[in-house]
């Protein structure tokens, strides 16, 4: 055997942990996080969220002191998705844009508490919608393009005027940055970015979602496969990509997550724009429901899932598991 045999040992380089952490390629911490809320009308209200465990739904005074321990030991961003009332979801979604609408009132009563707490909202329809689309739909269910893109200029506007850093469109209608980015100047926000649901697809993992914004029910047997990207597609998410990047997108947006990180590598390698992306609520059911019957440890597999989405170029991840994640990460210290 030649006397240099190994001449390279990979291993050296794993044999003690100070050496693994000086020689670490990715890096994670709680600046990476963001982390979606859903909120409900009233007060004092909480409500578990049955396909999502450990989950509820609050109304926002309930919701404060939950975000300012968070924000407190570090959490950068919320992200707030609206519970609407039957009562107030129309055909029109007029309610999208009521300046004293839920997530209007509540993105006020957050800056007020939190003035440094960035708060992203979600610009779409099927909250608001009887259909439970992300659009308007004509007599046959489909969702016609451009009034929606009128009704989504005037919900982010609204949104803007509440006081939201970012308006986060994840509605997939054609041209609606462009639309969205021209109301903005015109009305001097020229500062509220616009976070792009650039790439989301078309997928099975947003179930426990769709209950926890109740507008599952309103959806039915159809589909949105009409404005959602087929999941079987990559070379799409770039043409989708580009164009929001042109029409004025500040940063994009890849939905769902961990399936999905061979989009993630190939935008981050095509494009010089900051990229998120939403481990969602289906992924976070799965680990959910598997630590709870023993057959994974939920620590070390969600902290691992969080590396995979910086190690394939992640700069930011919505999680649900926010507040489990910054409790772990404080525990290390």
């Amino acid at each position: 055997m030649n006397k240099s045999y190994p001449n390279t040992r990979m291993r050296r380089n794993r044999s003690a942990k100070f050496v693994r952490n000086l020689v670490r390629e990715t890096s994670f911490s709680v600046n990476d996080l963001i982390y979606p809320v859903f909120i409900l009308p009233g007060k004092n209200k909480q409500e578990p969220i049955k396909s999502m465990p450990g989950k509820k739904r609050y109304s926002v005074d309930m919701l404060l002191p939950i975000i300012g321990k968070l924000h407190k030991k570090g959490l950068n961003a919320i992200a707030l998705f609206p519970v609407i009332g039957k009562e107030k979801k129309s055909k029109d979604a007029k309610e999208a844009f009521n300046p004293r609408g839920l997530v209007q009132s509540a993105v006020k009563k957050i800056k007020k508490e939190y003035p440094n707490l960035g708060i992203i909202t979600d610009i779409a329809l099927d909250p608001f919608t009887l259909s439970g689309h992300d659009g308007i739909v004509d007599s046959k269910g489909y969702v016609l393009n451009d009034k929606t893109v009128k009704v989504l200029t005037k919900q982010a506007l609204s949104h803007a005027e509440a006081g939201a850093d970012i308006v986060a469109p994840s509605d997939m209608m054609d041209g609606r940055i462009l639309a969205i980015r021209d109301v903005f100047e015109k009305n001097k926000f020229h500062n509220t970015k616009i976070l792009s649901y650039a790439a989301k697809y078309a997928s099975n993992f947003y179930g426990p979602f769709r209950d926890a914004v109740d507008s599952s029910k309103n959806l039915n047997d159809s589909s949105k496969e009409t404005y959602q990207m087929d999941f079987a597609n990559i070379t799409e998410a770039s043409l989708e990509i580009n164009l929001d990047i042109n029409e004025g997108a500040d940063m994009v947006i890849i939905k769902p997550g961990l399936p999905y990180l061979d989009i993630v590598a190939k935008i981050k390698n095509k494009f010089s724009i900051p990229i998120f992306s939403y481990h969602v609520s289906g992924e976070y059911s799965m680990i959910k429901s598997a630590a709870l019957k023993g057959c994974i440890d939920e620590k070390s597999s969600v902290l691992e899932a969080m590396y995979c989405f910086k190690r394939a170029g992640c700069n930011a991840v919505l999680t649900y598991y926010t507040p489990e994640i910054i409790k772990w990460l404080d525990g290390n210290k």
